[in-house]
């Protein structure tokens, strides 16, 4: 495909001419139509000299041809201009009227529901309008567009005024595409017949929140799309675009091994790009109203030339007033939805700095669990800065106006793969300024540690103490852990999650606020208070442990549990006795981690958990492995053995209800309001995580 490309910014118009005019121009050109009998030197014109022949006069004629105006853009989120007055909805719309005599097909590549300050509350009900007022004519879902749930998505879309795309996901409930998406569409514009498929990649499938991977069949983009982009080649369509929503390189891969796609116009990265690769066009239009594509198609006699123009939206576009009255209308909604009610409470939650930004809480503990239970990692760690309101939530009810309280930043998840030795100087950094009240002290979920606070800085936490899926932590090994986008940067001292492998970014990742949220909405739908028509939400039980708990036939069961709203104090984080000889054992545990073998540390971590069960004596349980008596020994508590979820009695998941944490980590025999250590195998509970 013969293709010409020009990137302009500012808004770029073409002044077309009259048909008279553009007849008088062509005129020019007409030598180099063929042989002239008037002109016996022209002789015979060549093939090349034909064919520019027809793209020049398709150039001075485009009244009288076919020409199509796109207009594109993708993954916006702020309806608000941003700072410096660049971007908002009311400029955007500015740019998209400017381009109404040419007839414009908007489109559209998906994200919009979320993340933002505003959809926390109206789940993403305010871009209806918006988009509406775009006047888009056919969009391709987004991964956060299923932020709030299939449920949520599926009424947004009823209200909006365009079909939606989804080609290659199946709702394994329904055999139908997920969320109801269409899986083509063929229309006619500005008299040609335009193909529209709209393709996802796996790869943030996979990170949805409030879809199970499990419940949905994927199809490959690249077989899917050039087997849906033929059968609408075959039923006449003279254009094919594919709008999708994926990383760059798999839009280079559906480029590189299609040839009946004819354009891509693309979403899930935010930078303006524009790439050509196997004659084909890749096309990215930034991001949350700050640019758009302006693609103008002329289809000549032999060809089709694709002119592509970058519109930025800064200060100097001035706003629409119909979209301004649209935005401004939300801030009154924001408003009223502050005092919506999210769920109850059945405990205090803890969120003091005092506590929060020094020990474990209840309330650390019930949002990393929350993030465990929507990312496949095998440990959370969030720092306690996250938690901005600074004061006790009572029990009752709990508003939006309180989330927004306590967690009033937009923090998307991440997944990093660490190492043993990252993910224990990550804690040795996390408690390295206690007992200042610094927001980087950590709260985590599926894992345990112990620190010394008396020890020097960096040299605090014993490595015998981190536990991770009851076993230690070994130097070597890798973990998945889960934690937001500010830490993984480097942030608050956690330097070393800079060079970690990402394995879920923050594009990927669900946003922090939103899982919460989620969180409240599937435990009143698990109590049977709030409806589920498509049967897809967020689960209430992390996915490392569902498929062992599904094999015992107690997810269920567990979920019940958890969608009480109590979480409490587990003995995740201990302050350590600094009694005896702590000193030194400190020290040799941190230099045999730090220089032996995993195997070595391995053996002796084994050890010390034979010498606490093989002792009744607390004294000297005390003595040799430094254990706090407020809490379990940490030890023996954390070896779990691969006893199935259906040895859980009944009585043993109500006791555990009353925490929606994800560990179920107390002795049968605990009294109300006390721990003791589990000294015997017998004792050793389930870790649900």
């Amino acid at each position: 495909m013969g293709v010409g490309c020009s990137f302009n910014a500012g808004i770029v118009r073409q002044n077309l001419l009259s048909d008279e005019d553009q007849v008088l121009r062509w005129r020019g050109h007409e030598l180099y139509r063929g042989a002239d009998s008037s002109n016996p030197s022209l002789g015979s014109v060549s093939p090349t000299r034909q064919r520019l022949t027809d793209e020049i006069q398709a150039l001075y004629t485009c009244n009288q041809l076919e020409v199509l105006t796109i207009i594109h853009f993708n993954d916006v989120y702020n309806i608000e201009a941003g700072d410096g007055a660049c971007g908002g909805a009311a400029r955007f719309a500015t740019v998209v009227k400017a381009y109404t005599d040419r007839n414009p097909l908007v489109l559209f590549s998906g994200d919009c529901l979320n993340p933002s300050i505003l959809s926390t509350f109206t789940k993403g009900e305010h871009m209806v309008p918006i988009l509406n007022a775009l006047r888009v004519n056919t969009a391709v879902y987004g991964n956060h567009d299923f932020d709030f749930g299939v449920d949520n998505l599926e009424d947004i879309v009823k209200e909006t005024q365009f079909p939606w795309l989804l080609s290659n996901v199946i709702d394994d409930f329904t055999d139908q595409m997920l969320a109801d998406g269409i899986v083509t569409r063929l229309i006619t514009w500005q008299n040609k017949k335009i193909g529209l498929i709209g393709l996802v990649e796996e790869e943030w499938l996979v990170t949805l929140a409030t879809v199970d991977r499990e419940n949905v069949t994927y199809l490959d983009y690249v077989e899917r799309g050039q087997k849906l982009a033929t059968e609408l080649k075959e039923q006449g369509a003279d254009f094919v675009i594919a709008l999708t929503h994926m990383r760059l390189p798999n839009d280079i891969r559906l480029a590189s091994e299609t040839t009946a796609i004819d354009l891509i116009l693309a979403g899930h990265d935010h930078d303006y790009s524009v790439n050509q690769v196997n004659g084909t066009y890749i096309v990215k239009s930034g991001s949350d109203f700050k640019s758009l594509s302006i693609i103008t198609l002329r289809f000549t006699p032999h060809d089709i030339n694709i002119n592509i123009k970058e519109v930025v939206i800064d200060q100097e576009v001035t706003e629409d007033e119909e979209m301004k009255m649209i935005v401004d209308r939300y801030g009154d909604v924001m408003k009223r939805e502050m005092e919506g009610k999210l769920g109850v409470v059945e405990v205090d939650l803890d969120a003091r700095f005092a506590s929060i930004r020094t020990q474990e809480t209840n309330l650390g503990n019930l949002v990393t669990d929350i993030m465990l239970s929507v990312l496949e990692a095998d440990v959370a760690l969030l720092n306690s800065g996250t938690f901005r309101s600074d004061r006790i939530h009572p029990a009752g009810e709990f508003k939006k106006r309180d989330l927004l309280t306590l967690l009033p930043l937009i923090d998307p998840l991440m997944v990093l793969e660490v190492t043993g030795d990252e993910l224990y100087e990550a804690l040795e950094n996390g408690v390295s300024q206690y007992p200042k009240k610094e927001g980087r002290f950590p709260q985590v979920s599926g894992m345990r540690y112990g620190f010394y606070p008396s020890a020097p800085s960096g040299q605090r936490v014993d490595p015998l103490t981190v536990v991770v899926d009851g076993q230690c932590i070994l130097p070597d090994k890798k973990y998945r852990l889960c934690t937001k986008e500010y830490i993984a940067n480097g942030k608050d001292g956690y330097k070393v999650f800079c060079s970690c492998p990402v394995l879920v970014d923050a594009e990927e990742g669900p946003v922090l606020t939103t899982v919460v949220l989620n969180h409240f909405h599937s435990a009143g739908i698990v109590q049977g208070l709030k409806p589920c028509r498509s049967r897809h939400r967020q689960s209430l039980v992390s996915l490392s442990s569902r498929p062992s708990l599904v094999k015992s036939a107690s997810l269920g069961q567990v979920e019940q549990a958890r969608a009480r709203i109590a979480p409490r104090l587990e003995g995740r984080i201990t302050q350590m006795d600094e009694v005896g000889d702590w000193k030194e054992i400190l020290a040799g545990h941190r230099n045999l981690f730090l220089t032996g073998s995993s195997e070595e540390v391995q053996a002796e971590w084994e050890r010390l958990c034979r010498v606490e069960e093989e002792s009744n004596n607390a004294e000297v349980m005390r003595n040799v492995i430094s254990h706090n008596s407020e809490h379990p020994a940490l030890y023996p508590r954390v070896i779990i053995t691969d006893a199935s979820a259906g040895e859980v009695d009944d009585e043993t998941i109500s006791k555990g209800s009353t925490a929606s944490a994800s560990m179920l980590s107390f002795s049968a025999e605990e009294e109300e309001g006390a721990w003791r250590p589990c000294t015997a195998p017998s004792e050793w509970m389930m870790w649900t995580q």
